[in-house]
């Protein structure tokens, strides 16, 4: 279990539109097989280490006459950022995606003592 001082707790969340591909027939409406989305966001402020991450979708508009496949998830987790990553295989056509995510974890705070200047 990971406990954090509580005046050391820093929370970030963000929302992000991952594509939308039905407007200009991009790969993840009109493709076949492995398709992948891949963005980097960047916390507001880095945390001291990497936080505890958890995304999620807020927004899926998918063809309803084939399969609905999907696998979205953090990548690349560090203390100032991570790779928002979304995928889709076979014959799944996914018109929009938007992601939610929250981040927590230990921030620096303003008692903090910095001996090496």
């Amino acid at each position: 279990m990971w406990k954090i001082r509580t005046h050391r707790l820093g929370i970030d969340q963000g929302s992000l539109m991952l594509f939308s591909d039905y407007k200009h027939n991009g790969e993840m409406w009109t493709g076949k097989g492995p398709r992948e989305t891949r963005q980097q966001v960047t916390f507001s402020e880095a945390f001291l280490a990497a936080p505890a991450l958890t995304v999620g979708m807020s927004m899926w508009d998918a063809d309803h006459s084939t399969n609905q496949r999907m696998d979205i998830t953090a990548e690349n987790i560090a203390a100032t950022g991570f790779d928002l990553v979304f995928r889709t295989w076979g014959d799944t056509h996914i018109a929009r995606v938007r992601a939610d995510w929250i981040a927590l974890g230990e921030v620096g705070h303003e008692d903090d003592w910095d001996l090496t200047n």
